[in-house]
């Protein structure tokens, strides 16, 4: 996991998406143009949640998202979503 100096907001969480599939299943690779984009991810650092709604996600744990869920954006070369808590759908 890596550190990094970002402190999201109320209830948004930063997430460091897992890589993208290399090989299906049978060994066959997958081309850049067909992979599709990962949906589920390591969350890497939390916001202090809302008033009366504290957060149910800690760092370090592995989540479940939309396919179009949050915000992307790129800080020292990895590339992060931030998301609201409500745009995760599970932790695995």
């Amino acid at each position: 996991m890596s550190k990094v100096n970002i402190k999201p907001l109320a209830d948004r969480v930063l997430v460091q998406p897992a890589a993208a599939e290399e090989k299906t299943a049978s060994g066959l690779y997958i081309p850049d143009t067909a992979k599709e984009k990962p949906q589920k991810g390591t969350v890497i650092a939390i916001g202090n949640g809302k008033k009366d709604e504290p957060l149910t996600v800690k760092v370090g744990d592995t989540v479940l998202y939309g396919k179009y869920s949050g915000t992307e954006l790129s800080v020292d070369g990895n590339d992060y979503l931030i998301m609201r808590e409500s745009d995760i759908f599970a932790i695995l």
